[in-house]
Protein backbone atom coordinates (compact mmCIF):
# COMPACT_ATOMS: atom_id res chain seq x y z
CA UNK A 1 0.00 0.00 0.00
CA UNK A 2 1.16 3.45 -1.15
CA UNK A 3 1.80 5.64 2.10
CA UNK A 4 -1.15 8.26 1.62
CA UNK A 5 -3.49 5.06 0.88
CA UNK A 6 -1.96 3.41 4.66
CA UNK A 7 -2.58 6.75 6.12
CA UNK A 8 -6.60 7.28 5.21
CA UNK A 9 -7.09 3.56 6.35
CA UNK A 10 -5.51 3.55 9.28
CA UNK A 11 -6.80 7.23 10.22
CA UNK A 12 -10.48 5.94 9.36
CA UNK A 13 -9.91 3.20 11.73
CA UNK A 14 -8.92 5.48 15.06
CA UNK A 15 -12.62 7.33 14.13
CA UNK A 16 -13.75 5.86 17.29
CA UNK A 17 -11.39 6.40 19.36
CA UNK A 18 -12.59 9.50 21.18
CA UNK A 19 -10.69 12.53 22.76
CA UNK A 20 -13.63 14.96 22.60
CA UNK A 21 -17.01 16.12 23.76
CA UNK A 22 -20.15 15.30 21.94
CA UNK A 23 -19.47 14.39 18.44
CA UNK A 24 -16.02 14.96 18.65
CA UNK A 25 -15.17 11.68 16.44
CA UNK A 26 -16.22 14.05 12.86
CA UNK A 27 -13.11 15.30 11.89
CA UNK A 28 -13.67 18.38 10.01
CA UNK A 29 -10.15 18.48 8.77
CA UNK A 30 -9.42 17.85 4.94
CA UNK A 31 -7.07 15.83 5.65
CA UNK A 32 -8.21 12.41 7.72
CA UNK A 33 -5.58 11.31 9.73
CA UNK A 34 -5.26 15.43 11.23
CA UNK A 35 -7.60 15.23 13.39
CA UNK A 36 -8.64 18.59 15.15
CA UNK A 37 -8.91 18.34 19.13
CA UNK A 38 -10.65 20.47 21.07
CA UNK A 39 -8.84 22.20 24.55
CA UNK A 40 -10.18 23.82 26.87
CA UNK A 41 -9.36 27.62 26.96
CA UNK A 42 -7.57 27.10 23.43
CA UNK A 43 -9.56 26.04 20.71
CA UNK A 44 -8.62 23.10 19.13
CA UNK A 45 -5.11 22.08 17.81
CA UNK A 46 -4.42 19.46 15.00
CA UNK A 47 -3.11 16.22 15.93
CA UNK A 48 -2.26 12.70 13.91
CA UNK A 49 -4.76 10.35 15.16
CA UNK A 50 -4.15 7.35 13.80
CA UNK A 51 -3.69 3.32 14.39
CA UNK A 52 -0.25 1.42 14.53
CA UNK A 53 -2.69 -1.76 13.13
CA UNK A 54 -6.74 -2.33 11.90
CA UNK A 55 -5.62 -5.99 12.44
CA UNK A 56 -7.42 -7.08 15.75
CA UNK A 57 -7.96 -10.59 17.69
CA UNK A 58 -10.97 -9.28 19.65
CA UNK A 59 -14.79 -9.44 18.56
CA UNK A 60 -15.99 -6.09 19.92
CA UNK A 61 -19.37 -5.76 18.33
CA UNK A 62 -18.84 -2.16 18.18
CA UNK A 63 -15.50 -1.98 16.67
CA UNK A 64 -14.94 -1.56 12.53
CA UNK A 65 -11.72 -3.57 13.07
CA UNK A 66 -13.43 -6.50 14.72
CA UNK A 67 -11.76 -9.68 14.27
CA UNK A 68 -13.40 -11.82 10.86
CA UNK A 69 -14.44 -8.55 9.51
CA UNK A 70 -13.88 -8.73 5.48
CA UNK A 71 -12.10 -5.17 5.45
CA UNK A 72 -8.31 -3.76 4.19
CA UNK A 73 -5.91 -4.52 6.57
CA UNK A 74 -2.78 -2.56 7.27
CA UNK A 75 -0.31 -1.71 10.05
CA UNK A 76 2.93 1.01 10.42
CA UNK A 77 6.32 -0.36 11.75
CA UNK A 78 7.79 1.54 14.17
CA UNK A 79 10.31 3.46 12.06
CA UNK A 80 7.83 4.12 9.49
CA UNK A 81 5.39 5.53 11.98
CA UNK A 82 7.69 7.88 14.00
CA UNK A 83 9.23 9.51 10.66
CA UNK A 84 5.74 9.60 9.06
CA UNK A 85 4.52 11.65 12.20
CA UNK A 86 7.78 14.05 12.02
CA UNK A 87 7.17 14.77 8.64
CA UNK A 88 3.73 16.01 9.54
CA UNK A 89 4.82 18.01 12.20
CA UNK A 90 7.99 19.43 10.32
CA UNK A 91 5.00 21.12 8.23
CA UNK A 92 3.44 22.45 10.93
CA UNK A 93 0.39 20.39 9.94
CA UNK A 94 0.09 18.39 13.24
CA UNK A 95 1.44 19.42 16.92
CA UNK A 96 0.79 16.01 18.46
CA UNK A 97 0.29 12.42 18.41
CA UNK A 98 -2.80 10.60 19.50
CA UNK A 99 -1.83 6.57 18.87
CA UNK A 100 -4.13 3.70 19.49
CA UNK A 101 -4.27 0.62 17.89
CA UNK A 102 -5.64 -2.85 17.26
CA UNK A 103 -4.43 -6.15 19.19
CA UNK A 104 -2.76 -7.63 16.38
CA UNK A 105 -1.52 -11.04 17.93
CA UNK A 106 -1.21 -9.94 21.89
CA UNK A 107 -1.81 -6.81 24.06
CA UNK A 108 1.85 -6.67 25.30
CA UNK A 109 3.28 -7.36 21.75
CA UNK A 110 1.28 -4.54 20.36
CA UNK A 111 1.92 -2.46 23.36
CA UNK A 112 5.50 -2.81 22.59
CA UNK A 113 5.45 -1.72 18.83
CA UNK A 114 3.64 1.31 20.23
CA UNK A 115 6.15 2.32 22.56
CA UNK A 116 9.16 1.54 20.08
CA UNK A 117 7.31 4.44 18.26
CA UNK A 118 7.04 6.60 20.73
CA UNK A 119 10.65 6.41 21.98
CA UNK A 120 11.72 6.73 18.28
CA UNK A 121 10.22 9.98 18.61
CA UNK A 122 11.30 10.92 22.04
CA UNK A 123 14.77 9.99 21.77
CA UNK A 124 16.10 9.86 18.11
CA UNK A 125 14.10 13.39 16.85
CA UNK A 126 13.74 14.56 20.53
CA UNK A 127 10.26 15.26 20.00
CA UNK A 128 8.74 16.87 23.07
CA UNK A 129 5.47 17.22 22.13
CA UNK A 130 2.15 15.92 23.49
CA UNK A 131 1.31 12.47 23.33
CA UNK A 132 -1.76 10.07 24.04
CA UNK A 133 -1.31 6.38 24.33
CA UNK A 134 -4.10 3.97 24.21
CA UNK A 135 -3.36 1.09 26.57
CA UNK A 136 -4.60 -1.80 25.17
CA UNK A 137 -6.92 -4.12 27.41
CA UNK A 138 -4.47 -6.64 28.94
CA UNK A 139 -1.01 -5.03 28.62
CA UNK A 140 1.44 -6.16 30.78
CA UNK A 141 2.85 -3.75 34.17
CA UNK A 142 6.36 -3.07 31.99
CA UNK A 143 3.90 -1.67 28.89
CA UNK A 144 1.68 0.80 31.16
CA UNK A 145 4.96 1.52 33.29
CA UNK A 146 6.54 2.44 29.87
CA UNK A 147 3.74 4.41 28.80
CA UNK A 148 3.62 6.80 31.73
CA UNK A 149 6.97 7.83 31.20
CA UNK A 150 6.75 8.36 27.86
CA UNK A 151 3.03 10.36 27.10
CA UNK A 152 1.71 13.25 28.23
CA UNK A 153 -1.55 10.89 28.72
CA UNK A 154 -2.69 7.53 28.81
CA UNK A 155 -6.35 5.81 28.54
CA UNK A 156 -8.14 2.70 28.73
CA UNK A 157 -11.09 1.88 27.06
CA UNK A 158 -13.46 0.96 29.93
CA UNK A 159 -16.61 0.41 26.79
CA UNK A 160 -19.12 -0.88 29.60
CA UNK A 161 -19.85 -0.22 33.24
CA UNK A 162 -20.35 -3.47 34.38
CA UNK A 163 -18.81 -7.49 33.63
CA UNK A 164 -22.26 -8.67 32.67
CA UNK A 165 -22.56 -5.73 29.84
CA UNK A 166 -19.26 -5.97 28.67
CA UNK A 167 -19.67 -9.59 27.65
CA UNK A 168 -22.31 -8.39 25.60
CA UNK A 169 -19.71 -6.31 23.43
CA UNK A 170 -17.08 -8.84 23.05
CA UNK A 171 -15.88 -12.59 24.65
CA UNK A 172 -12.31 -11.15 24.53
CA UNK A 173 -12.14 -8.53 27.75
CA UNK A 174 -12.16 -8.84 31.53
CA UNK A 175 -13.13 -5.51 32.83
CA UNK A 176 -11.61 -6.65 36.39
CA UNK A 177 -8.33 -7.83 35.21
CA UNK A 178 -7.66 -6.53 31.59
CA UNK A 179 -9.12 -2.99 32.14
CA UNK A 180 -9.26 -2.06 35.59
CA UNK A 181 -6.37 -3.00 36.61
CA UNK A 182 -4.64 -1.23 34.41
CA UNK A 183 -5.99 2.04 35.30
CA UNK A 184 -4.61 0.98 38.93
CA UNK A 185 -1.80 0.56 37.72
CA UNK A 186 -1.58 4.16 36.24
CA UNK A 187 -2.98 5.67 39.46
CA UNK A 188 -0.44 3.89 41.63
CA UNK A 189 2.47 4.47 38.86
CA UNK A 190 2.04 8.23 38.60
CA UNK A 191 1.39 8.58 42.50
CA UNK A 192 5.20 7.76 42.73
CA UNK A 193 6.17 10.62 40.50
CA UNK A 194 4.11 13.50 39.86
CA UNK A 195 5.93 14.71 36.83
CA UNK A 196 4.44 11.60 34.76
CA UNK A 197 1.29 11.53 32.67
CA UNK A 198 0.87 15.36 32.94
CA UNK A 199 -2.86 15.30 31.36
CA UNK A 200 -3.54 12.42 33.32
CA UNK A 201 -5.70 9.16 32.60
CA UNK A 202 -8.62 8.92 30.71
CA UNK A 203 -11.40 6.16 29.37
CA UNK A 204 -14.18 5.98 27.00
CA UNK A 205 -17.74 4.27 27.18
CA UNK A 206 -19.55 2.61 24.29
CA UNK A 207 -23.15 4.30 25.36
CA UNK A 208 -26.36 2.16 25.12
CA UNK A 209 -24.22 -0.81 22.99
CA UNK A 210 -24.74 -3.16 25.56
CA UNK A 211 -28.14 -2.35 26.62
CA UNK A 212 -27.49 -0.55 29.91
CA UNK A 213 -29.03 2.53 31.29
CA UNK A 214 -27.80 5.87 31.72
CA UNK A 215 -27.11 5.85 36.05
CA UNK A 216 -25.01 2.42 35.45
CA UNK A 217 -23.08 4.78 33.28
CA UNK A 218 -23.30 7.71 35.47
CA UNK A 219 -22.48 5.31 38.73
CA UNK A 220 -19.20 4.06 37.29
CA UNK A 221 -18.15 7.39 35.72
CA UNK A 222 -18.74 9.05 39.30
CA UNK A 223 -16.71 5.76 40.80
CA UNK A 224 -13.57 6.20 37.90
CA UNK A 225 -13.06 9.88 39.00
CA UNK A 226 -13.07 8.71 42.64
CA UNK A 227 -11.55 5.53 42.94
CA UNK A 228 -8.87 6.05 39.73
CA UNK A 229 -8.22 9.76 39.56
CA UNK A 230 -9.12 10.04 36.03
CA UNK A 231 -9.26 13.33 34.22
CA UNK A 232 -11.64 12.94 31.97
CA UNK A 233 -14.20 10.34 30.74
CA UNK A 234 -15.60 10.26 27.56
CA UNK A 235 -18.55 8.93 25.68
CA UNK A 236 -19.25 7.07 21.82
CA UNK A 237 -22.73 6.56 21.09
CA UNK A 238 -23.19 2.89 20.01
CA UNK A 239 -23.14 2.58 16.02
CA UNK A 240 -23.21 -0.69 14.95
CA UNK A 241 -21.12 -2.61 12.82
CA UNK A 242 -23.30 -5.66 12.64
CA UNK A 243 -26.65 -5.94 10.76
CA UNK A 244 -29.68 -5.88 13.18
CA UNK A 245 -28.53 -3.82 15.47
CA UNK A 246 -29.84 -0.06 16.36
CA UNK A 247 -27.58 2.85 16.42
CA UNK A 248 -28.05 5.16 19.93
CA UNK A 249 -28.99 8.59 18.96
CA UNK A 250 -26.42 11.36 18.93
CA UNK A 251 -28.54 13.37 21.47
CA UNK A 252 -28.30 10.45 24.92
CA UNK A 253 -24.38 10.96 23.88
CA UNK A 254 -25.11 14.79 24.46
CA UNK A 255 -26.86 14.93 27.79
CA UNK A 256 -24.39 11.80 29.04
CA UNK A 257 -21.21 14.67 28.57
CA UNK A 258 -23.71 17.35 29.84
CA UNK A 259 -24.18 15.25 33.12
CA UNK A 260 -20.63 14.90 33.09
CA UNK A 261 -19.75 18.61 33.24
CA UNK A 262 -22.11 19.06 36.26
CA UNK A 263 -20.35 16.33 38.34
CA UNK A 264 -16.75 16.97 36.61
CA UNK A 265 -16.89 21.12 36.59
CA UNK A 266 -19.82 21.87 38.05
CA UNK A 267 -19.23 20.02 41.18
CA UNK A 268 -22.60 18.87 41.56
CA UNK A 269 -23.06 15.09 43.35
CA UNK A 270 -23.71 11.82 41.78
CA UNK A 271 -27.35 12.58 44.24
CA UNK A 272 -27.61 15.11 42.74
CA UNK A 273 -27.36 13.91 39.02
CA UNK A 274 -29.50 10.92 39.70
CA UNK A 275 -31.98 13.74 39.98
CA UNK A 276 -32.48 13.67 36.20
CA UNK A 277 -33.09 10.33 35.47
CA UNK A 278 -36.46 9.22 34.47
CA UNK A 279 -38.10 6.00 36.01
CA UNK A 280 -35.60 3.73 33.86
CA UNK A 281 -32.72 5.59 34.75
CA UNK A 282 -32.47 7.31 31.43
CA UNK A 283 -31.61 10.84 30.96
CA UNK A 284 -34.71 12.44 28.83
CA UNK A 285 -33.49 13.95 25.60
CA UNK A 286 -35.94 16.79 25.53
CA UNK A 287 -34.21 18.94 28.76
CA UNK A 288 -31.11 19.53 29.97
CA UNK A 289 -30.04 17.59 32.54
CA UNK A 290 -29.61 20.83 34.89
CA UNK A 291 -32.85 22.26 34.18
CA UNK A 292 -34.76 18.89 35.18
CA UNK A 293 -32.54 18.58 38.31
CA UNK A 294 -33.49 22.30 39.09
CA UNK A 295 -37.14 21.69 38.74
CA UNK A 296 -37.29 18.66 40.88
CA UNK A 297 -36.02 20.75 43.91
CA UNK A 298 -38.72 23.74 43.63
CA UNK A 299 -37.98 24.19 47.08
CA UNK A 300 -34.26 25.63 46.79
CA UNK A 301 -35.23 28.73 44.18
CA UNK A 302 -35.65 31.16 43.58
CA UNK A 303 -32.32 32.12 44.56
CA UNK A 304 -31.56 36.20 45.31
CA UNK A 305 -28.29 37.04 43.16
CA UNK A 306 -27.57 39.89 45.55
CA UNK A 307 -26.77 37.16 48.03
CA UNK A 308 -27.08 33.87 46.79
CA UNK A 309 -23.07 31.72 46.99
CA UNK A 310 -21.75 30.64 43.86
CA UNK A 311 -22.68 27.34 44.46
CA UNK A 312 -26.44 28.32 44.69
CA UNK A 313 -25.41 30.60 41.64
CA UNK A 314 -23.80 27.68 39.83
CA UNK A 315 -27.19 25.53 40.11
CA UNK A 316 -29.44 27.79 38.40
CA UNK A 317 -30.12 26.91 34.72
CA UNK A 318 -28.61 29.48 32.10
CA UNK A 319 -25.94 30.17 34.98
CA UNK A 320 -22.33 28.47 34.26
CA UNK A 321 -18.98 29.28 35.93
CA UNK A 322 -18.50 32.46 33.69
CA UNK A 323 -21.09 33.85 34.87
CA UNK A 324 -21.35 32.75 38.11
CA UNK A 325 -18.26 34.82 39.08
CA UNK A 326 -18.70 37.52 37.07
CA UNK A 327 -21.81 37.96 38.99
CA UNK A 328 -20.18 37.58 42.40
CA UNK A 329 -17.52 40.28 41.28
CA UNK A 330 -20.18 42.85 39.83
CA UNK A 331 -21.86 42.20 43.36
CA UNK A 332 -18.67 44.13 45.23
CA UNK A 333 -19.40 47.17 43.08
CA UNK A 334 -22.86 47.57 42.84
CA UNK A 335 -26.11 45.42 43.18
CA UNK A 336 -27.82 43.20 40.38
CA UNK A 337 -31.33 45.06 39.56
CA UNK A 338 -31.74 44.11 35.95
CA UNK A 339 -31.77 41.78 33.34
CA UNK A 340 -29.47 43.66 30.67
CA UNK A 341 -26.71 43.05 33.59
CA UNK A 342 -27.44 39.91 33.64
CA UNK A 343 -27.24 39.56 29.87
CA UNK A 344 -23.59 41.45 29.87
CA UNK A 345 -22.49 38.31 32.17
CA UNK A 346 -23.51 35.76 29.84
CA UNK A 347 -26.60 34.39 31.50
CA UNK A 348 -29.02 32.98 29.39
CA UNK A 349 -31.71 34.82 31.04
CA UNK A 350 -34.68 33.13 29.36
CA UNK A 351 -33.70 29.62 31.22
CA UNK A 352 -32.50 31.34 34.54
CA UNK A 353 -35.63 33.86 35.25
CA UNK A 354 -37.89 30.92 36.77
CA UNK A 355 -35.38 30.38 39.54
CA UNK A 356 -33.87 33.86 40.10
CA UNK A 357 -34.93 37.13 41.78
CA UNK A 358 -33.59 40.56 42.57
CA UNK A 359 -35.16 43.92 44.07
CA UNK A 360 -37.46 45.38 41.23
CA UNK A 361 -37.15 42.02 38.90
CA UNK A 362 -40.03 42.92 36.86
CA UNK A 363 -41.66 39.24 36.42
CA UNK A 364 -41.14 37.82 40.40
CA UNK A 365 -39.67 34.16 39.83
CA UNK A 366 -41.92 33.42 42.60
CA UNK A 367 -44.78 34.00 40.45
CA UNK A 368 -43.40 32.01 37.37
CA UNK A 369 -44.08 28.28 37.95
CA UNK A 370 -41.11 25.95 37.46
CA UNK A 371 -42.96 23.50 35.38
CA UNK A 372 -44.38 26.12 32.93
CA UNK A 373 -43.07 27.34 29.68
CA UNK A 374 -39.53 27.90 29.79
CA UNK A 375 -36.95 29.32 27.07
CA UNK A 376 -35.22 26.22 25.27
CA UNK A 377 -31.89 27.88 24.94
CA UNK A 378 -29.39 25.94 26.11
CA UNK A 379 -25.86 25.92 28.59
CA UNK A 380 -23.31 24.86 26.10
CA UNK A 381 -20.88 22.21 27.23
CA UNK A 382 -17.43 23.56 26.98
CA UNK A 383 -14.97 21.19 25.16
Amino acid sequence: MVSEDKLNLLAAAADYDVCGDCGSRRNNSPLRFIYNASVPGKGTVPLFKVLLTNYCVNDCVYCVNQAGRDIPRSSFQPDELAKTFMELYDKKLVIGLFLSSGIKCDASRTMEAMLNTTEILRHRYDFSGYIHLKIMPGASFDCVEESCKLANRVSVNIESPSPEYLAKLTSKKNLYTDILERMRWVKQIASRNDKLIPSGQTTQFVAGGAGESDLDLIRMTDSLYRDMGLRRVYYSAFTPVIEGMKPVPLIREHRLYQTDWLMRVYGFSFNEVELALNRAGNLPFTKNPKLVIAMRQPWLFPIDLNQATYDELIRVPGIGPIAANRIIEARKEHRINSVQQLKKMRVLTGAAAPFIWFKGMERPARQLSLFGEMDEEEEKVPD
